[in-house]
């Protein structure tokens, strides 16, 4: 169980909590990786934007990184209103898939961001329960 704040959630023993890197990205407040294909950052931010506005402005962020969007939808998830999105983004050095999860709740927004070459099920199927654990309190 991973909790920092109000946020918690469930992650299993084959992933690792790492360092989060909170001195080039403040907002984050968990990192943890699955070998080395799989990384997940989980930031956290107040904000005054609503998940409509934030959608278009990630895939356009994706978009713009040279990055394509394989699905794009609003879900409900951990009794909460939420965007996933699944895009791939390939660069000189590495292609890699990026699964993320966003939810905004009482001025708040939280992202979780997988990025993996791991192209199994099984990463993306164990990232999903540790969303679908996610909670506010």
């Amino acid at each position: 169980m991973f909790q920092s704040g109000n946020v918690s959630f469930e992650y299993p023993d084959t992933w690792d909590i790492e360092t989060a890197d909170t001195f080039s990205n403040p907002d984050c407040i968990a990192t943890l990786s699955k070998g080395e294909s799989n990384l997940l950052n989980v930031v956290s931010f107040p904000t005054e934007t609503n998940l409509d506005s934030y959608k278009e402005f990630m895939e356009k962020c994706i978009v713009d990184d040279g990055g394509v969007i394989l699905s794009s939808e609003f879900i409900q998830i951990a009794s909460m209103d939420a965007i996933k999105l699944h895009g791939n983004i390939k660069t000189r050095d590495i292609t890699f898939d990026i699964h993320t999860y966003v939810f905004i709740q009482e001025g708040n927004i939280y992202i979780f961001e997988l990025r993996t070459a791991d192209y199994s099920s099984e990463a993306i199927n164990e990232y999903a329960d540790l969303i679908a654990s996610f909670k506010l309190e």
